[in-house]
């Protein structure tokens, strides 16, 4: 559980499952269900990310790491996340307008009250999915495929990633799981030990061939970290603390994984209420008691590792905590 604490007691849970599999598919650890079915959300996106490397897209526009990255990110809508993915959009004689991924508010709290001040509503460009949608207009625009309805699960590009992801989770396209994303592209679920194989799986394919898509992209992250989430975002201090040895990857309603490149190991973790606030508390601790993290790094981290609990007066009045232990098998 992580546990929510008020005036030193126990407010609420959220109860969390895990998996820890490595490159063979065999379970390492786990925390709760293993098997918890959910969906990827945005942990797919670096899968989502290969057509572009294995098919031509990057090499054929000259995408830069930061714009390979964008592609594979939830990012927070900063200026520069934003004139990133324009300037992926231009390189593949996109524009903002054929973006269908619809518009929220920058997930970065000084950029969206930079909007308001302009007096300025968020675009499409601002969605944290914008760079991904980019990068399916680009594969649409090298492939000679009409690009328009490219979000939909019968167009082209929705297939080309279906039958990469059903590489990656051991399965075909067909027999995979799917729904709509937020942003309206389509979704695959899996259980949580498949979806950390498949992280296992990528890690121990970038070891194997730097220069092949697996490689290719899991570097771009790595590199440049920042345009894979964005200031201060778990999934960007992770890679960052840890030199790149960690790729780190959220998603929406509670999920995250993580692989290891030095040991081609695989991590997915679920908050099973969906709740934001336990995923730190819980990805920190599971990392530290798989020894994936030191304990230096695990002190640069103590933000995302306890959370805290705050009232309108910005007061710290509790704290969000991880009390589990994973269970390794023997």
């Amino acid at each position: 559980m992580i546990e929510v604490r008020r005036g030193g007691r126990v407010e609420s849970r959220h109860r969390i499952s895990a998996a820890l599999v490595d490159a063979q598919g065999q379970l390492l650890a786990w925390l709760g269900d293993p098997e918890f079915f959910t969906f990827f959300r945005s942990t797919a996106k670096p899968f989502q990310a290969l057509p572009l490397v294995a098919d031509g897209v990057t090499q054929a526009f000259g995408f830069t790491d930061a714009e390979l990255a964008v592609c594979c990110a939830s990012h927070s809508g900063e200026p520069d996340h934003v004139e990133t993915v324009r300037a992926l959009l231009k390189k593949t004689g996109c524009s903002e307008h054929d973006l269908e991924c619809g518009a929220h508010w920058p997930l970065h709290k000084p950029s969206a009250d930079a909007l308001i001040r302009e007096c300025r509503a968020p675009s499409p460009i601002h969605n944290n999915c914008s760079g991904k949608h980019a990068g399916m207009l680009a594969w649409a625009r090298h492939r000679g495929v009409n690009p328009k309805g490219y979000r939909c699960a019968d167009h082209p590009v929705q297939a080309r990633v279906c039958c990469e992801l059903g590489t990656w989770t051991n399965s075909t396209c067909e027999a995979l799981p799917r729904g709509t994303d937020g942003c309206g592209v389509v979704s695959f679920a899996s259980p949580l030990n498949i979806i950390a194989g498949a992280y296992a799986q990528l890690m121990a394919a970038a070891r194997r061939d730097p220069e092949g898509p697996a490689g290719v992209v899991t570097a771009a992250m790595t590199r440049e970290p920042y345009f894979a989430a964005g200031t201060g975002r778990l999934s960007t201090r992770l890679m960052e603390v840890t030199g790149g040895r960690l790729l780190a990857k959220n998603g929406a309603d509670g999920v995250f994984a993580v692989g290891d490149h030095e040991r081609g190991w695989g991590l997915a973790l679920k908050v099973e209420d969906g709740r934001d606030r336990a995923v730190g508390p819980a990805v920190v601790e599971s990392l530290a008691q798989i020894e994936l993290l030191k304990p230096d790094q695990l002190l640069v981290l103590d933000q995302h590792h306890v959370g805290t609990v705050e009232n309108t007066v910005g007061e710290i009045v509790g704290e969000v905590r991880a009390e589990f232990r994973i269970q390794r098998v023997e």
